[in-house]
């Protein structure tokens, strides 16, 4: 089989370059009253920032990326969108699937990362016939974090530099797995959604597979919720999941911080337009695209 093997060297510097370039003349203003050691280690780091991309896009230039339109058999921007009533009774057979199913995540998230990337890739290879090698590194800290303090983790498309931000339990598996088709050159968010969840579903790992429903379930209830925070609580409490289940699904959705709503008031329509602009629906992407088109291809 036809192997890519992207670098991302980036990944594997102690701590993200992005991070070092943005935060350096601070750091050293602070600390040494000067800006010059700072600016030295900035340029240093985006010198290795920058190498380290373009390698990353010299080598992405023979990759062959999956259509899914034509792999998979179906438009994801022409699908027919579901009904409450079909939503509610993909809600039921999913709470009963892992209920049943349900099994503690256990593995510490290095080896979880490279279990995820190890499957992502197999699953891909299927559909281009060609494996597409990257990193599997992920980190548990960068600025993007102040940036965009609603998500749960963030890939720099340009590094791949992967963050997680927070434990999220039996959905981590498929945070990382939604990273890690960024890191691999897929940059539309339903694109990143609609491949992680194939991809794990049809994992013989139960844990990866399990990850995947519980994602789907999360986002089914996010439609039926709305926009509210209270109403996709209500949402969890009523489904009929198991308890160690109901908690971890509110956990995705604590009640946010002062910081958090004025950023999220900020970037919302910021997020919502950079989205569109590359060919999406918009933030509904993540949730009616995705369970529409997984629901409608089968």
């Amino acid at each position: 089989m036809d192997r890519v093997e992207i670098p991302n060297q980036a990944t594997y510097s102690p701590v993200a370059l992005t991070d070092v370039f943005i935060a350096a003349p601070l750091v050293s203003r602070v600390l040494l009253g000067a800006t010059l050691p700072g600016r030295m280690l900035q340029a240093v780091a985006f010198g290795a920032y920058a190498g380290s991309a373009l390698a990353d896009w010299i080598a992405r230039q023979d990759a062959v990326p999956v259509d899914l339109a034509d792999v998979l058999g179906t438009d994801p921007a022409g699908v027919e969108p579901l009904s409450d009533e079909e939503r509610r009774a993909e809600v039921a057979e999913l709470v009963a699937d892992l209920n049943a199913r349900y099994e503690p995540l256990t593995l510490p998230r290095d080896e979880l990362a490279r279990l995820v990337n190890e499957r992502l890739t197999d699953y891909l290879a299927s559909l281009t016939g060609q494996r597409v090698e990257t990193s599997s590194e992920v980190r548990s800290f960068s600025l993007a974090k102040l940036v965009f303090p609603f998500a749960l983790g963030a890939c720099d498309v340009l590094s791949g530099d992967v963050a997680l931000f927070r434990e999220t339990g039996i959905f981590e598996p498929h945070v990382i797995a939604h990273e890690f088709c960024h890191r691999k050159g897929y940059i539309r968010e339903l694109e990143a959604q609609v491949l992680a969840y194939m991809a794990l579903s049809t994992a013989p790992e139960n844990v990866l597979v399990q990850a995947a429903h519980a994602e789907r379930l999360h986002r089914h209830l996010r439609v039926l919720a709305g926009e509210g925070i209270e109403a996709f609580h209500r949402e969890v409490d009523e489904c009929g999941l198991r308890a160690e289940l109901t908690a971890q699904f509110h956990g995705l959705r604590p009640p946010p911080s002062a910081w958090e709503r004025g950023v999220w008031t900020v970037m919302k329509p910021l997020y919502e337009q950079r989205m569109k602009m590359t060919g999406q629906g918009g933030l509904s992407d993540y949730d009616r695209g995705f369970t529409d088109f997984v629901a409608r291809r089968g």
